[in-house]
């Protein structure tokens, strides 16, 4: 009963959402090109679906490539951080000065780099966008481990890499899964904006600012909900992959359930 109501939360608030945004837009009388109906984006949806799945599927495979770039070297760079106090130390500030650095500077330089017309500019700042969530997220997992656990493995005389593969890493693959869920989510929202200061013509980004110049609202808000869906098939991804690697979990949660 409980997974019914939270399957069947969402799904209604989302519906009461979308009539309430049709009524407001009828009632009010406003203008398509300030706030469009949802049908009309729907319409629109439909209408040109196979030009929306091409940029969708430009701007996926930039966001993808990123990810799971930007995560193995995250993770590769935590293991190292993790075994050596002095790179940790290093490290640390220099990836948290990359996360506070926007997009909006980021993708020209890229852009000037890598050229305009590769998709490699796209990649590179998606991948950085990734690895701060994910090597955080590691390393607290490879370095936060309970002390009994420590004690025990020590008093067993252990070895360093006996202790990684029995504790570290066990500790670290749920940290590490909720660091690619948050990760998933950003190298969207990454490879959408980054679209918006050059490059090809040919992602979500780029259609909805020529959209928009164009005054064609309704496209402009076609192409955001692809971008809006794509957002979420990547987090699902992300839970399958936790259900996948941590299958007692899984089965924890549903048993409290």
């Amino acid at each position: 009963m409980n997974r019914v109501l939270r399957i069947a939360a969402p799904l209604v608030w989302g519906a009461m959402f979308l009539g309430a945004w049709q009524w407001l837009v009828v009632s009010r009388n406003i203008k398509p090109f300030l706030l469009p109906k949802p049908t009309a984006i729907w319409s629109v949806l439909i209408n040109n679906k196979s030009l929306i799945g091409n940029a969708a599927k430009a701007t996926a495979t930039n966001a993808l490539i990123g990810l799971v770039a930007g995560s193995i070297a995250a993770i590769l760079v935590a293991f190292v951080a993790q075994r050596f106090s002095t790179v940790r130390s290093l490290i640390n500030p220099i990836s948290a000065a990359f996360n506070t650095m926007p997009i909006v500077a980021l993708g020209p330089i890229f852009y000037n780099m890598f050229g305009s017309t590769s998709d490699t500019a796209r990649r590179v700042v998606v991948a950085l966008v990734a690895f701060f969530p994910v090597f955080v997220n590691v390393l607290k997992g490879l370095t936060q481990v309970e002390p009994v656990h420590e004690e025990l493995m020590r008093s067993y005389a252990a070895s360093d890499v006996a202790f990684l593969k029995l504790v570290r890493l066990p500790n670290a693959l749920g940290y590490l899964t909720t660091g690619l869920r948050v990760a998933a989510s950003l190298s969207v929202i990454a490879a959408v904006v980054v679209e918006y200061f050059g490059g090809l013509q040919n992602g979500l980004g780029s259609r909805v600012s020529n959209a928009m110049k164009l005054s064609q609202t309704p496209k402009a808000w076609a192409y955001i909900t692809s971008a809006i869906l794509m957002g979420l098939l990547f987090y699902v991804a992300g839970l399958l992959f936790e259900r996948f690697a941590m299958p007692w979990n899984t089965r924890r949660q549903a048993a409290d359930s």
